[in-house]
C-alpha cells in the first residue's frame, strides 16, 4: 500500500542529468560576458553604442545584470527536471510542501522555453542580429569578436540541450504513472 501512496520517481539516467547540467550552465559564459561589460569593462564596441559607452550603475548596465541572473536562475531551472524538487514541492513551499509536482508544470514551461531558445539559437548562428548585435559596424572585431562569440556560442545549445531533458522528464513521469496505474489495478 506504501508504494501505491509513493511520490517517487525513476530517476533519471546518469546522461540526461550530464545534459541538464550542461544546459543549466549554457548562458553562463555570455552572463559572465555581460557582467564585464556591465562593469564598464570595454568589450570590444565602439561609436555611441549602449555597449561602447556602458558605466557600473547606469541604467543599461543593471538591465545586462538582471538579465544575466534571471537567465542564470531559468538555467538553473533545468536541474528541477532531474532532482527530487522538481517531482515534489519542496517543504518550504506553502500549501504545496510534499505533494506531487504536477507533470504539466514542469513540461508547458520548460517545453515552450525550449522552442524559443532554440529558435534564438538558430537564428543567431544563421546569422541574424539586431541591429545593435554583431553585424553592426561598431560591433567588436579581432579578439574581442572571437571572445563575444565564443562567450554565446553554448546559449545555441541551451534549447536542444532543454528539450531533451523536458522530453525525458516528461517520458520518465510518464512511465512511473502507467506503472502507478497498473499496480493498483491489480
Amino acid at each position: 500500500m506504501a508504494a501505491a501512496k509513493s511520490t517517487a520517481v525513476t530517476e533519471p539516467p546518469r546522461w540526461v542529468v550530464r545534459l541538464a547540467r550542461l544546459a543549466a550552465l549554457a548562458p553562463l559564459p555570455s552572463g559572465l560576458w555581460r557582467i564585464v561589460a556591465a562593469l564598464g569593462i570595454p568589450v570590444g564596441f565602439t561609436g555611441d553604442e549602449a555597449m561602447a559607452t556602458v558605466t557600473f550603475g547606469s541604467g543599461f548596465s543593471l538591465y545586462m545584470i538582471a538579465l544575466t541572473l534571471f537567465a542564470e536562475g531559468l538555467g538553473l531551472l533545468t536541474l528541477g527536471l532531474v532532482q527530487r524538487w522538481g517531482e515534489v514541492f519542496p517543504r518550504w513551499i506553502p500549501l504545496l510542501s510534499g505533494r506531487r509536482v504536477p507533470t504539466a508544470v514542469a513540461v508547458l514551461p520548460a517545453g515552450l522555453g525550449a522552442a524559443v531558445l532554440t529558435a534564438f539559437g538558430g537564428l543567431g548562428a544563421l546569422g541574424w542580429n539586431a541591429p545593435q548585435a554583431m553585424g553592426h559596424p561598431d560591433a567588436p572585431d579581432g579578439i574581442a569578436y572571437w571572445i563575444m562569440t565564443a562567450c554565446y556560442l553554448p546559449l545555441t545549445a541551451w534549447g536542444p540541450l532543454l528539450a531533451v531533458v523536458t522530453g525525458h522528464y516528461w517520458l520518465r513521469r510518464h512511465r512511473a504513472r502507467l506503472v502507478h496505474l497498473v499496480r493498483r489495478s491489480r
